[in-house]
């Protein structure tokens, strides 16, 4: 992440209401975040994150408003207040039988009771035709109407020192002009859908996102170990994660985040930067064009007659001078413009490691939310990590890939063909075979397994996903499956009981199941036949395979927020509603073949000493 506010790139804004604005930062324009004013966006440039501004009045020789940076002691005396804050107390009675509910530490009365004040209305003498002529004015940053509205309340005496500071904080939050510059991380990101939008997110919180981060073992595996297979497609390990997401690339982005693939290096930009400043010379010395040089004629310039055999582009830029003036050069002296170095082509997603796998029912995958992260699924660029690390293909190129067309390799044309065509031909085509061999490639690795983990968050059934990705994941990886809606993780933790397990493994072990042979219930995996293989008959009685996943598990979790002042610590009393979300958790193992039996002698003990049988008779 960057420690900078960089152009082109997307920042939150944090307003005094406590709303989350998120923008992108664009040199040489405007920021408008409604009342508050408007500012330039060059202001905020190559500043550090986490600071507060304040946006100034216009004067009458400028047209845009000015940012002032409010200072840290500034904020911390407004939120703690200047007075120390007093303990209280509902058992102190004075002599004269008077409550109080504020005293301080030394017995002495610091407020009365406002138990029997009223607040009402009519109690603000400054109307709201007065308050918007104040904030029409545009006087001060908002403290001079917040001054003024205080000081036209007739019963602010009364008021508390609580009931004060929520009254003070309620009138800042509306009219004071600031805001927090704040990075676009996962966190901030979610909490502004929840707010938002929740329904484009699958109603995922913070909370969700740790779990699956947590539960998945996401880390960064760049340097991870890797068993590669005899036919070297084939692979285990090397922190390879199998997603299938909905949320439009959140939770994509949570598990790029904690595998350190997800911003782009600061390095990165500084070296674009560098590349552009030594381009930007070149041009400037370069050779005027003919338009440009023939604004520059003089008088008693006289163009030369034109050749016979030259073009006539080129007579135009041939003239000759009158005996006082020399002779202009031909554009074959001049030095020529220097041309742009070819396209590199980059390959794309050609990172065996530390890489994520995105199974999608569309044409295109959802991961709209990656913009806010500069990265654009349509159009990436070589420089994001992402670009190397990010791998899609959908479910057709996964359950039949020969059905699909860009699977399907394009005619291969020799050389003389090739040279033969336009430019934008060789171009078309050079560009589907690059396409088609990392369509191959993609989908050839993806079909061989061994990943470390899989993470669901789906409006698709549970039970049909894991039926078919489970047998890609490796001996001992995770499994993760996130949704809104208990049920459908309830019907998954039946699915994968002991109960059904044992079910499953006794009619396995029959013999009479046997006779029908055997059908492979999801994708087949050299070497993995026998433990993911279910009988014709059982498809409706075990849908997916019980002994693929060991100790399935159903989770919840939801933190509740605290409001932590001196003197006022307790928790919100409201929260945002909605669906409360739940998590099913397993791990993957791979089953013996065959019959399990226990041989050996066992032992409980020491025996027991009876009497004799002669005794026993008598």
């Amino acid at each position: 992440m960057h420690s900078s506010i960089r152009p082109n790139s997307h920042i939150a804004l944090r307003l005094p209401s406590g709303i989350l604005k998120i923008l992108e930062i664009t040199p040489n324009t405007s920021i408008n975040i409604g009342k508050f004013g408007v500012f330039p966006a060059n202001s905020l440039l190559g500043r550090p994150f986490y600071f507060t501004y304040e946006v100034l009045d216009n004067d009458d020789d400028k047209s845009k408003s000015e940012l002032r940076i409010v200072s840290a002691s500034e904020l911390h005396a407004e939120t703690l207040g200047e007075h120390p804050t007093p303990t209280e107390s509902r058992d102190d009675v004075n002599e004269a039988g008077v409550e109080f509910d504020i005293v301080g530490e030394d017995g002495e009365v610091i407020m009365r009771s406002n138990r029997l004040t009223i607040d009402d209305p009519s109690r603000q003498t400054l109307s709201m035709e007065e308050i918007e002529e104040l904030k029409k004015a545009g006087t001060g940053s908002g403290k001079e109407i917040i001054a003024k509205i205080m000081a036209s309340h007739m019963a602010i005496d009364e008021k508390t020192s609580f009931s004060l500071a929520k009254y003070t904080l309620r009138k800042s939050r509306k009219y004071l002009k600031r805001f927090t510059v704040l990075p676009v991380d996962v966190g901030l990101l979610t909490e502004h859908f929840t707010e938002k939008e929740a329904y484009r997110i699958m109603e995922l919180r913070q909370e969700h996102i740790g779990l699956i981060g947590s539960w998945s073992n996401a880390h960064c595996a760049n340097s991870s170990r890797v068993l590669f297979g005899e036919d070297g497609a084939s692979q285990i390990g090397g922190g390879r994660w199998l997603v299938v997401d909905d949320t439009g690339g959140l939770v994509v982005a949570a598990l790029a985040e904690r595998m350190d693939i997800l911003y782009q290096n600061e390095d990165d930009d500084d070296d674009k930067e560098s590349q552009e400043e030594d381009v930007a010379p070149q041009t400037d010395n370069a050779v005027e064009t003919p338009q440009e040089r023939g604004h520059e004629k003089l008088e008693g310039v006289v163009a030369a007659p034109e050749p016979a055999n030259q073009p006539n582009g080129m007579a135009e830029t041939e003239a000759t001078a009158s005996n006082d003036t020399p002779a202009a050069s031909t554009t074959s002296d001049q030095p020529q413009r220097p041309r742009r170095p070819p396209h590199q082509h980059i390959p794309q997603s050609t990172s065996r490691t530390n890489s994520i796998t995105i199974l999608h029912a569309n044409n295109q995958p959802n991961l709209s939310i990656l913009k806010y992260f500069s990265f654009d699924a349509s159009n990436p660029v070589p420089n994001h990590p992402l670009y190397h690390h990010l791998r899609t293909l959908s479910w057709l190129q996964l359950m039949s890939p020969h059905d699909d067309p860009t699977y399907q390799e394009p005619e291969k044309l020799e050389d003389d063909a090739l040279a033969a065509m336009k430019s934008s031909k060789r171009g078309n085509y050079y560009k589907k075979r690059r396409r088609w061999e990392r369509t191959n490639m993609i989908v050839d690795e993806t079909r061989q397994g061994g990943f470390d983990g899989l993470v669901v968050c789906s409006v698709m059934g549970p039970a049909s996903i894991l039926k078919e990705c489970v047998p890609l994941v490796r001996g001992g990886g995770r499994v993760v499956v996130y949704s809104p809606n208990v049920e459908p993780l309830i019907e998954l933790c039946d699915l994968y009981s002991k109960e059904r397990r044992a079910a499953y493994v006794s009619r396995q072990t029959d013999p009479a199941a046997k006779v029908n042979g055997k059908a492979q219930t999801g994708i087949k995996i050299e070497g993995q036949e026998a433990y993911d293989a279910l009988p014709e008959d059982d498809e409706e009685d075990f849908p997916v395979n019980p002994t693929s996943l060991l100790a399935p598990s159903l989770q919840t979790s939801r933190a509740r927020q605290w409001q932590v002042l001196p003197g006022r610590t307790h928790p919100m009393m409201t929260s945002k509603g909605g669906a409360e979300g739940y998590l099913f958790t397993a791990t993957r193992v791979l089953p013996i073949e065959g019959k399990v039996e226990a041989r050996g002698s066992f032992f409980r003990g020491k025996k027991r000493k009876t009497a004799p049988d002669a005794a026993v008779q008598a």
